[in-house]
């Protein structure tokens, strides 16, 4: 059986981690849903386009980008429209606002971003035709969340590993994908997999302070599916209660 267990919101996670903001920390610690209030708060069609609205913010997007994303085309919102929607997300996140601001400051005046992990970006500004300079602030919005992201999900990933091989239990740990991973497991071996999964989640916060001395403040959880295939994903509890 195929088990891919997915952390929830971790790009969202991480930009409320990282800015500080009070207002999406509280949200992701009250377990509200945010991005079902966002869809009312900013009049968007339905909850996925909210969903994909957030993320593609925390990426750099831009209202023009949003105005020709074919995600997007059926929203019928113009450019102008589409900035009244940022400036609304702003306004309720004033955190993400500043954080945003700040980081773009800074690397401007360094020339790089670094994240708790350690890890360090450079960053340089393309001059133009015309002598200015563009500095590249999808990727300094971007590459701090992405990777720091891309940081926790290893020491999920380590973790499990250590236990998985340290329970002596049949199946083989297969791949990460982005925020999953990916496990190969005999039916009656499945229960207990899910549970070495969970808990290397559930540690992931502590890992952290383990590792690079942060604090990480926030929760992370997870979502397990289970099925024959990657077609075939049920979601686990469902998917348990169907046998």
């Amino acid at each position: 059986m195929l088990i891919n267990c997915d952390i929830k919101g971790l790009e969202v996670v991480v930009a409320a981690e990282l800015s500080d903001d009070k207002v999406l920390k509280n949200e992701i610690i009250s377990g509200v849903d945010t991005h079902g209030d966002n869809q009312k708060r900013f009049s968007l069609p339905d909850r996925v386009t909210a969903k994909r609205f957030i993320f593609k913010l925390l990426y750099g997007a831009t209202a023009y980008g949003y105005s020709v994303d074919s995600d997007f085309l059926g929203v019928g919102y113009s450019e102008k429209r589409w900035q009244e929607v940022i400036d609304e997300f702003y306004n309720k996140y004033q955190g993400i606002a500043k954080w945003h601001t700040r980081i773009i400051l800074e690397a401007k005046e360094k020339g790089w971003l670094s994240i708790p992990s350690g890890r360090s970006y450079e960053f340089r500004p393309k001059q133009l035709a015309r002598g200015d300079l563009k500095w590249p602030l999808t990727q300094i919005k971007n590459y701090p969340v992405q990777g720091f992201g891309a940081d926790l999900v290893m020491l999920a990933r380590i973790e499990f590993f250590r236990n998985f091989m340290a329970s002596g239990l049949t199946g083989y740990f297969i791949q990460t994908v982005h925020d999953s991973l990916v496990i190969d497991s005999p039916l009656q071996n499945v229960e207990k997999i899910v549970n070495l999964l969970t808990d290397a989640v559930d540690k992931v916060p502590l890992l952290c302070y383990n590792n690079w001395k942060y604090n990480f403040t926030l929760p992370l959880t997870c979502e397990i599916q289970v099925g024959k295939n990657k077609k075939e994903l049920y979601d686990y509890k469902q998917w348990k209660e169907s046998l």
